[in-house]
């Protein structure tokens, strides 16, 4: 469905140390930003997988990144265990807690997720979906 999200960050390096650490629990590695994407730009993918992508980019206009208000990225774990490592890895790396990992059931059966946002305030979900097979 999604050929790529984009969101903008203020530090490059600050930003890629959180991604890989939160991405890497769920498999994503980050890998050269194609076509070339300059110093400003970081990318990440599931191995062996062209699509989706996810990229973290200083702002081509030149001004602040800001988050967007209602915004959020959810990437998708292969169990929970995943989920709790990427949320624990991703304040580790300078996130803040906006939800433990544990289970939403009201978000439907099997589901476990985790909410944080990274150095640059981006909401971040982490979600298992053990009702989707």
């Amino acid at each position: 469905m999604f050929s790529h999200i984009t969101v903008g960050v203020s530090d490059l390096t600050r930003a890629s140390v959180f991604y890989d650490a939160i991405l890497q629990p769920l498999g994503l590695r980050q890998r050269p930003v194609t076509p070339d994407g300059g110093p400003e730009s970081r990318c990440w993918i599931l191995p062996g997988s062209t699509l989706p992508r996810f990229y973290a980019y200083s702002p081509f206009d030149r001004k602040p990144a800001t988050v967007g208000n209602g915004s959020m990225v959810a990437f998708l774990a292969p169990d929970a265990e995943a989920v709790r490592q990427a949320h624990a890895a991703g304040l580790a790396a300078g996130g803040a807690d906006e939800g433990a990992p544990g289970p939403r059931p009201h978000y439907g059966d099997g589901y476990y997720g985790a909410y944080l946002r990274d150095p640059d305030g981006n909401k971040i979900h982490l979600v298992h979906r053990g009702d989707i097979v």
